[in-house]
């Protein structure tokens, strides 16, 4: 006998047929989690707030402490889970730029729930925050991530199929390990833009900071390149995973073979049969804070990844929004500096969107060629994330700006056309900025995993190159280069 069951929806919901047989006796899917938050409290000072959830429903939201790296649990007074949940809502507090934060406190209750409270010199940005903080972790943002990761463990059979093997030559990664990992740490209501990328770095999940590493920093350089100052570059470092799952692989190595297909971000991340929409509802969360009111439109979206570089987050927005993508012969298109705009719910604002290169793709698979004009010529790769940098920036002072115009602006900007077309020729200010990008990506030390070059060695290498149009490939690239310059 067939019939339509939750297993023929979900075949249903990644394109496959309903008709399959019905589950075995007693099989049914794992409950999803329920966790209302209570009102949060002005203080005379600041605030207070329970966190969303049960005392269970609360343990799964941040890392185990068993998890992490014991030196770094001594590096920040981490003892209990209390202290690791002050560890990260401090973080955000940062990100956000909430002013005159003291005396943040997290205590858990006679029932084991937590609660969090801390003061402010601006209350209405305290109590802003507090009920971000609060909707992040509730059961339709951060409960989604936790509900998508049992559907994949308990009838899935996704779950790290390479359990007790290494898959790669990192010491600290070790052997195949997985566990959910929430977007911690990140700015919620000041942020201004959000990045889709793919998934979190064991590593990350080990040292418990979501945002130390070569891919942010490198993004860092790019935004200040492009005009940023100072702390501006923070509001733009939010993230969203297509796979909420920490696991190996930290810009060293990648897995052999894929084992975080997009098949698995649709099935348990982005199943809106099973209710399970853990990326389209944190990301839809992430681009409308209540500090960004009055527009026409949301904040912008980076989607991060290529066909050479990992290209798992814009595969998940290709299917995604395939009726809404500009299409070539009928196939939906997404591809790297393709802009446009799409709706994430029904009636919601629209999202002006970009596809871009992984923000560390450049470091990894970057050199210079004799094509300036193609990927993987460092020259083309800069050009192309200075205009992605260039673009979500825009929207700041620009939030309800045509993101095609402003395509084409920032082309104009550090490709010297409107289209982006070719090998960059901007300005001689242009070029320089690409020079040094440039030689800091180009040469990486894997001993000390970091450039080889400063940002001092750098420009003084390209101001020597000024004659020559600020080249960082000459022909002699390979001996003449950053590393040739005293610290």
């Amino acid at each position: 006998m067939w019939r339509w069951t939750w297993m023929g929806m979900l075949a249903a919901g990644c394109g496959t047929s309903p008709d399959i047989p019905e589950e075995p006796s007693g099989f049914q899917l794992p409950p999803r989690p329920v966790a209302v938050a209570e009102a949060v409290v002005r203080t005379e000072s600041g605030v207070r707030y329970v966190l969303p959830g049960d005392a269970d429903y609360q343990s799964q939201l941040y890392v185990p402490l068993a998890l992490i790296d014991d030196a770094v649990k001594a590096k920040n007074g981490i003892t209990t889970y209390a202290d690791e949940i002050r560890y990260w809502t401090a973080i955000s507090l940062q990100q956000d730029r909430v002013p005159g934060v003291t005396d943040l406190t997290v205590t858990q209750n006679t029932d084991g729930t937590y609660t969090v409270s801390f003061s402010a010199s601006d209350g209405e940005q305290a109590e802003l925050f507090a009920k971000q903080h609060q909707t992040f972790l509730d059961a339709q943002h951060a409960g989604l991530a936790l509900y998508g990761s049992e559907l994949c463990q308990v009838w899935g059979g996704c779950w790290n199929p390479m359990s007790g093997y290494p898959v790669n030559t990192n010491p600290s990664d070790g052997d195949s390990k997985w566990h959910t990992y929430l977007p911690l740490g990140m700015g919620m209501l000041n942020q201004k833009s959000a990045l889709l990328m793919h998934y979190p770095p064991w590593v990350a999940l080990q040292n418990i900071d979501y945002l130390d590493n070569m891919t942010l920093k490198r993004w860092q350089r790019l935004l200040h390149a492009v005009g940023l100052t100072g702390s501006d570059a923070y509001a733009y470092q939010t993230i969203v995973d297509v796979n909420p799952i920490a696991a190996p692989g930290s810009g060293e190595s990648e897995y052999n073979n894929d084992y975080f297909p997009i098949l698995l971000s649709t099935s348990y991340f982005d199943n809106a049969l099973l209710n399970a929409t853990y990326i389209r509802s944190m990301v839809d969360f992430l681009v409308t804070p209540p500090t960004a009111t009055g527009t026409t439109q949301t904040l912008p979206l980076l989607v991060g990844g290529s066909p050479l570089y990992d290209p798992q987050a814009p595969a998940w927005f290709r299917v995604s929004f395939k009726d809404q993508l500009p299409k070539k012969d009928g196939i939906p298109q997404m591809e790297v500096l393709q802009t446009g705009r799409v709706t994430l719910e029904q009636g919601a604002k629209p999202t002006p969107y970009m596809g871009t290169n992984h923000m560390i793709a450049a470091g990894v698979t970057g050199t210079c060629t004799n094509e300036p004009s193609k990927i993987p010529d460092m020259r083309r790769y800069e050009a192309e994330d200075l205009v992605a940098a260039c673009w979500v920036t825009t929207f700041s002072t620009e939030p309800d700006a045509d993101p095609a115009q402003v395509l084409s602006q920032c082309c104009t900007t550090w490709f010297g056309n409107a289209e982006c077309a070719g090998a960059p020729a901007p300005g001689p200010d242009q070029l320089r900025e690409i020079c040094v990008l440039a030689e800091i990506d180009l040469f990486f030390d894997t001993v000390k995993i970091a450039p080889k070059c400063s940002m001092a060695q750098a420009q003084t290498w390209c101001e020597s190159q000024k004659l020559n149009n600020y080249d960082p490939c000459p022909v002699d690239w390979e001996t003449n280069n950053c590393t040739t310059v005293s610290p």
